[in-house]
């Protein structure tokens, strides 16, 4: 059986579809155990060549492979999209496809929005198999799309054990502080924040993450305007960076409106870290009894007020690091394979 999973995706690795494409290498590199007479073929761009080791076979993320995909030369048995934006067409008999969002349809409007639709559409029409990253996911999806029938299934997203890597001081950062991370997008709600943090004097925010966008640029002039001393946004950071502002971080806060599963939430539990998150989309879902929500409206001092008053009791803390630790790679992974194979 030869099985294609499409990690294009990995061309905007800092992204989080680009990671979580890059934990399907890991696997694949780090524990997949080949079966007789099955090949896997990963689809990447054209530096990942060969980094995930020699139990798996590469094909090139051609552009033309968009338009033409059996010029690849091979009609596989199984495609796994594992997202719904990807721009490769399936050449194979059975197609699996990830839906994690439909951000876009709150995101943006006009002929970009039904363009949008329309591809996922015909990817879903196209699919034998549709999986949901998050049971939010599941319903957008049954909301949004036509599916005549078609099932579909809640298969959530792996967790790196980023807790065990080694980390790296990040220069200036200041005692004590709050850490966000995600890119910086009008998605991410940060502005929100900002007034918060004049109630927060005690406190710095460090927010890391892809800060060269329009809404980012609006947020430094606001800190400027206000004269703001204790918010920053760090830019992109590196991975043994981002270990060490989780770990030595006060507070995790998201603010996030739309989120498909809402790794980051996750990610902070792995280092016993209290979490205050939007009550929006999955992270109801994935944060749960874990987390703590901002008030409704975001009031800035009533949300100081919280942030102050967040923390986690030693069994508190094992809780959720247990339930962090329960969304791993290798059952993620699992159940994908028996899909594949199925």
């Amino acid at each position: 059986m030869r099985i294609l999973i499409d990690l294009s995706i990995l061309k905007n690795v800092h992204c989080g579809l680009g990671q979580v494409a890059l934990n399907y290498g890991y696997f694949f590199r780090d524990q997949y155990q080949p079966r007789e007479g099955e090949t896997i073929y990963l689809l990447v761009p054209k530096q990942f060549m060969g980094a995930f080791g020699d139990k798996v076979r590469y094909i090139h993320a051609w552009k033309i492979y968009r338009v033409f995909p059996w010029l690849m030369g091979i009609r596989f048995d199984v495609w796994h999209a594992i997202h719904q934006l990807s721009r490769y067409t399936p050449f194979a008999k059975r197609y699996v496809l990830t839906v994690h969002d439909f951000n876009f349809l709150y995101e943006k409007s006009g002929p970009r929005t039904l363009k949008y639709s329309r591809m996922i559409q015909q990817k879903v029409n196209r699919a034998d198999t549709i999986v949901a990253i998050s049971e939010f996911a599941k319903q957008e999806t049954e909301r949004f799309m036509k599916l005549n029938g078609k099932p579909v299934q809640v298969i959530y997203n792996g967790i790196e054990r980023i807790d065990l890597k080694p980390e790296q001081a990040v220069p200036a950062v200041q005692q004590p502080y709050l850490f966000s991370i995600g890119e910086v997008k009008e998605k991410k709600n940060f502005h929100v924040l900002l007034d918060m943090m004049t109630y927060l004097p005690e406190y710095h925010l460090y927010i890391a993450g892809k800060d060269a966008t329009p809404y980012a640029e609006r947020i430094r002039q606001t800190i400027a305007e206000r004269g703001l001393k204790n918010v920053h946004l760090l830019g992109l950071v590196s991975e043994e960076e981002k270990v060490w502002l989780y770990r030595h971080c006060t507070t995790f806060v998201f603010p996030s409106l739309f989120e498909g599963f809402g790794l980051p939430v996750v990610e902070a539990m792995l280092f016993d870290k209290p979490v205050v998150c939007s009550h929006e989309t999955s992270l109801v879902e994935i944060g749960g009894e874990h987390v703590t929500f901002f008030p409704k409206g975001y009031p800035a001092k009533e949300s100081a007020d919280l942030i102050r008053k967040a923390a986690l009791t030693a069994a508190q803390a094992q809780t959720n690091r247990e339930y962090a630790r329960s969304f791993s790679w290798q059952r993620h992974m699992d159940q994908y394979l028996t899909i594949y194979r199925k």
